[in-house]
């Protein structure tokens, strides 16, 4: 596993791919909270928080996780080589945590430098230092809980085709009906309960929950679920692949 692991970083980051997806995650935080006039902006705000950016995060996520991930089998399945990978004396499971890994490292590289954010704020409040430090930790705990899930799928998504293009639009969009569609279908019904109901089985209620500062096992345990579905599914679809 840590030889496929150490593969995938370094194909990363020995081409441009890695810091494209480092500094557009950077440049597009950068830009909603601090210049780009509007909702996300944090000067119109009114608050020295960093709730925006963990509101915008998985939304700019949807689409860059997909994108470390594509190519994730997909170029594998295109030149050839995972027939090779297949009959070597590694277990799927290994190739399948493998990928994972490198990608959600990348992803996690691309998150650390918002960390800067924490100190740009706690200089902008009236009070200097006056911030819910929990509730900061407690939201990235969330992000990275959520990123893990989402690399999983997109990971699983470029499974099904040897197309990058067709595994990034399928991962975007499956990323996007887990965060955000059970909340959208919630609304079709009037019943409280029954809107609840739905939205627990969404990513975005329980990255919620955890964004506050409430680590609640009950989400903890769906991201975990999440995640080991989607590599679970993306062990079985590779049995299936001709060798």
């Amino acid at each position: 596993m840590f030889a496929i692991f150490k593969r995938e970083v370094r194909s990363f980051f020995t081409s441009p791919i890695g810091y494209l997806i480092v500094g557009s995650f950077l440049l597009l935080n950068g830009l909603f909270l601090w210049v780009f006039r509007g909702t996300f902006n944090i000067f119109d705000y009114g608050f020295a928080d960093l709730g925006n950016f963990f509101l915008l995060a998985p939304w700019i996520f949807i689409f860059l996780v997909p994108a470390i991930t594509m190519k994730s089998f997909s170029e594998e399945r295109k030149m050839g080589t995972l027939e090779l990978l297949l009959i070597k004396p590694i277990s799927v499971w290994n190739l399948v945590l493998g990928k994972f890994s490198g990608a959600f490292l990348l992803c996690v590289i691309a998150v650390v430098p918002t960390i800067i954010y924490v100190f740009a704020i706690s200089s902008l409040g009236m009070i200097s230092g006056n911030y819910d430090l929990g509730v900061v930790l407690g939201s990235y705990f969330g992000l990275l809980f959520l990123i893990g899930s989402y690399t999983a799928i997109g990971v699983f998504a470029s499974t099904l085709s040897d197309n990058q293009i067709i595994s990034f639009l399928v991962g975007i969009l499956i990323v996007f009906l887990i965060f955000n569609g059970f909340d959208a279908l919630s609304s079709l019904f009037s019943d409280g309960e029954t809107q609840q109901l739905l939205q627990r089985f969404g990513a975005k209620s329980h990255f919620d929950s955890i964004a506050r500062g409430v680590i609640d096992t009950r989400d903890l345990v769906y991201f975990i679920s999440l995640t080991l579905l989607f590599l679970y599914l993306t062990y079985q679809r590779l049995n299936q692949l001709p060798r």
